[in-house]
């Protein structure tokens, strides 16, 4: 539940939403302050520091950052930098939010490509499965950790974030162009349980949170 907010804050639903680029200035702010932070740090400093940013993050995405994007109407050639205002495609969607929480990743040229080339440069941690149940996907994610994962699938991508027992799929819908933006279950009528081939890079890894700490860039 967030606390005081603005007044210029959105409202959606029973929830009060701020600013959009307020989350951006709040994300930024704890970037640099992580950012000094480790710059006068050991290693011994730095795991925690590490350790203490992805839960930051893994937090603001899964929270505040997929509040916003909810409800933003999807469209295949959709690219707006503001949540619920214009459209987003599947891979913008993607692209757009993890620009906007600090990641100085290529937003359009990573966009415009198949989901397996970024999904690849920004992890080590890929599986690629053919042909398996949802049900079977679901599995492989409770038997791993905790944490956001980006989805690539036959013709569409999303982020899968697995917390305990729960496996949702975060996703711009062309299923349902007008909700577009939504948070559904693993299992059920969507792209992700209806894709025959998905790779699947688990993101928020150490190497990932130390380069949106000191700021440095993914190449294209």
């Amino acid at each position: 539940m967030l606390g005081c907010v603005p007044d210029n804050a959105e409202v959606k639903g029973n929830l009060k939403l701020p600013p959009y680029e307020d989350l951006i200035a709040e994300v930024e702010s704890q970037r640099l302050a992580f950012q000094k932070e480790y710059a006068n740090a050991d290693e011994a400093a730095r795991n925690k520091i590490e350790a203490k940013a992805a839960d930051y993050l893994l937090g603001k995405i899964t929270h505040d950052f997929f509040d916003q994007w909810d409800g933003t109407e999807w469209d295949f050639n959709g690219t707006t930098r503001t949540p619920r205002k214009g459209k987003i495609a599947c891979g913008y969607f993607i692209t757009t939010l993890l620009s906007d929480a600090g990641f100085k990743i290529p937003r359009v040229k990573w966009a415009q490509q198949a989901s397996e080339y970024y999904i690849t440069r920004m992890t080590s941690e890929v599986k690629r499965f053919s042909n398996r149940t949802p049900e079977a996907m679901r599995d492989y994610f409770l038997q791993n950790p905790d944490g956001l994962y980006v989805a690539g699938l036959d013709s569409h991508v999303g982020f899968v974030y697995k917390s305990g027992q729960q496996v949702t799929f975060t996703h711009a819908s062309y299923y349902d162009p007008k909700v577009g933006v939504q948070t559904e279950e693993l299992i059920g009528d969507n792209p992700f349980a209806k894709s025959a081939y998905r790779v699947v890079g688990r993101i928020l890894t150490k190497e990932m949170i130390r380069k949106w700490i000191l700021g440095e860039s993914w190449e294209v």
